[in-house]
């Protein structure tokens, strides 16, 4: 591990937490990931000797938050209900401290069009983008944004619901099929070039990922299932233009109120322009997830970053989430 990072390594001991419910599953479309995720979480807190047991987030949750013992909650929801914020209320009320982002900040990372808005008055670089409602929305968008673009349910993650379009039909068509999975549609500027991903841990920024698939964008299946999905570390910036991007990152994250853990998604354009995507929250954990191969980059193992996003749950260990 570098000196950089060496204060990422939590120094609270395994009993300390007390007793840990880690959050997983729930009834989002994201609810498979989670699973997974929540299970490697789950087993690497066990094998450190944390007091730890998973819970599948249904429709008895308050009763089982009630009866059980429960001295705080990792949080590895995906999606709705576990990263927009009501989650991190139902804990807030029950005085349960839990890992990540507060009410407020989850709330807006969860929600692309009000992120970007945020961004767009710090002047931290987003793609234009509009609000689909209608087939006449799609046209006026695809006049004022040209071909070709990206369509995104507003409160969805791991690309469900995403498409790449070429023209109007296309774009009627991916908004129509948006539509079933949010009631708020964007379309955004596709940017040419290659993506980035970067995670945060414990207020700093871990290297950067470079991002490459086959497919026509980094969607669900090249997130999750195809095994050609290129992933380099080192990004392959120069010193600079990567120094350039952690320092945006921090300052997009920062904007949005993010604590504990996040990741940014970003795009670079053909002159070498960074433009912001989304952040998450509570980002992926399986063997396909990005935040653990950052870690790693940094010196860290699975069970060292489950144990660090842990410890920022602990009072004391993080700024008020206000």
């Amino acid at each position: 591990m570098t000196a950089t990072y060496a204060n990422l390594v939590s120094t609270i001991a395994p009993k300390d937490f007390g007793r840990v419910a880690v959050l997983f599953g729930g009834k989002s479309a994201e609810r498979e990931v989670s699973l997974k995720s929540g299970n490697a979480v789950l087993d690497a807190l066990q094998s450190a000797g944390v007091d730890a047991f998973g819970l599948d987030v249904g429709d008895d949750l308050l009763q089982r938050l009630l009866n059980e013992k429960i001295d705080r909650a990792f949080i590895i929801l995906h999606g709705r209900g576990g990263e927009d914020g009501s989650m991190q209320g139902l804990l807030e009320c029950l005085g349960i401290p839990y890992t990540g982002s507060g009410i407020l900040a989850s709330a807006l990372a969860m929600d692309k069009l009000r992120t970007k808005q945020v961004w767009h008055s710090l002047g931290i670089p987003t793609p234009r983008h509009a609000v689909l409602g209608s087939e006449a929305d799609c046209i006026s968008a695809a006049t004022e944004l040209g071909f070709p673009l990206i369509v995104k349910p507003a409160h969805e993650g791991s690309s469900i619901g995403m498409a790449k379009v070429s023209s109007a039909s296309e774009l009627i068509d991916a908004w129509k099929a948006a539509s079933t999975y949010d009631s708020q549609v964007l379309v955004e500027q596709w940017i040419h070039g290659p993506e980035f991903t970067i995670a945060t841990l414990r207020d700093q920024v871990l290297p950067p990922i470079a991002l490459g698939t086959t497919h026509s964008f980094y969607d669900y299946d090249a997130k999750y299932i195809a095994n050609d999905t290129q992933y380099r570390i080192p990004c392959g910036l120069d010193s600079a233009k990567e120094q350039e991007l952690m320092d945006l990152t921090a300052k997009a994250c920062e904007a949005l109120g993010i604590a504990g853990w996040g990741r940014a998604d970003v795009m670079q354009d053909a002159e070498g322009q960074f433009w912001f995507l989304e952040v998450n929250t509570a980002p992926g954990m399986t063997d396909h997830s990005l935040v653990p191969m950052a870690a790693r980059a940094a010196g860290l193992d699975f069970q060292q970053l489950v144990l660090a996003i842990l410890a920022e749950s602990v009072a004391g260990n993080k700024e008020p989430r206000g």
